[in-house]
């Protein structure tokens, strides 16, 4: 399974940590189907890449979707390797604001967990499918799924409830999916980032950013979306990494 030769399925690749996971395929010559919104710029990236990447609208929560983006690889590559989980969002937001004695909404909490913990499932469930169509390599292997958790599932900051509750579930899915999928020489690894610089932490202010930037011990700086999609490489390449959730932080230890 090396870089060069996979057919690569990633979600929320028109942005972050998905779009730098994109380009890092392409440019080794792999081939991709760039998972993102109707409504995102994933088509114009995917022309811009050229012929190995493909753009499918999806919303990760939509079996149909999903369905539809499989189909889409299936008839333009012919087969899906790996499989690449970047969709997620955010609130920030206190179990409940005392000063003005609101609690958190509830269809807030409920959209995070739909879109990051079970629109992740729902891509893996379904993709594993076609993965599993495979011939197995001399290791028995047919492919890899990664996932991306994050540092907030084991040191959540305040108003990360929601966020911190979808990711912790991630790396809780992580051991018996492997399990699950191991009959058919599927692997699958969590990424758990910390503070990186994508369109999220763009938006703030420099004070702001360098302020994040000191609470990382080494290297004193927010992690480039290029590290992402080179550990992600590792995983691919890697076929004795299962079942595993791995840090890429910094030695960041978040606090409250």
């Amino acid at each position: 399974m090396m870089l060069q030769k996979i057919v690569g399925l990633v979600t929320g690749g028109a942005s972050g940590l998905g779009l730098a996971t994109v380009k890092h395929i392409a440019r080794a010559g792999g081939k991709v189907v760039l998972c993102d919104l109707q409504t995102s710029q994933g088509h114009k990236i995917a022309q811009d890449l050229g012929d190995n990447v493909v753009f499918a609208p999806v919303d990760v929560t939509s079996e149909n979707d999903v369905v539809n983006a499989l189909e889409l690889t299936k008839k333009t590559f012919g087969r899906l390797d790996a499989v690449v989980n970047c969709a997620g969002i955010g609130v920030a937001f206190k179990t409940y604001n005392f000063h003005k004695k609101l609690p958190h909404k509830l269809e807030d909490f409920t959209k995070v967990l739909m879109v990051n913990t079970c629109g992740t499932f729902n891509v893996i469930r379904l993709a594993v499918g076609l993965v599993g169509e495979n011939e197995p390599d001399e290791n028995g292997q047919r492919g890899v799924v990664i996932t991306t958790a994050s540092v907030a599932a084991y040191d959540g900051q305040m108003g990360q409830a929601a966020y911190a509750a979808s990711k912790g579930a991630i790396v809780g899915m992580t051991l018996p999916i492997a399990r699950d999928l191991a009959s058919q020489g599927i692997r699958i690894c969590s990424v758990a980032p910390g503070l990186f610089d994508t369109p999220l932490l763009a938006a703030l202010p420099e004070k702001v950013r360098n302020f994040l930037s000191k609470t990382i011990p080494f290297p004193q700086r927010l992690g480039k979306p290029e590290e992402y999609a080179m550990l992600v490489q590792t995983i691919i390449e890697n076929p004795y990494l299962n079942g595993e959730v791995i840090r890429l932080d910094g030695a960041l230890r978040m606090q409250p």
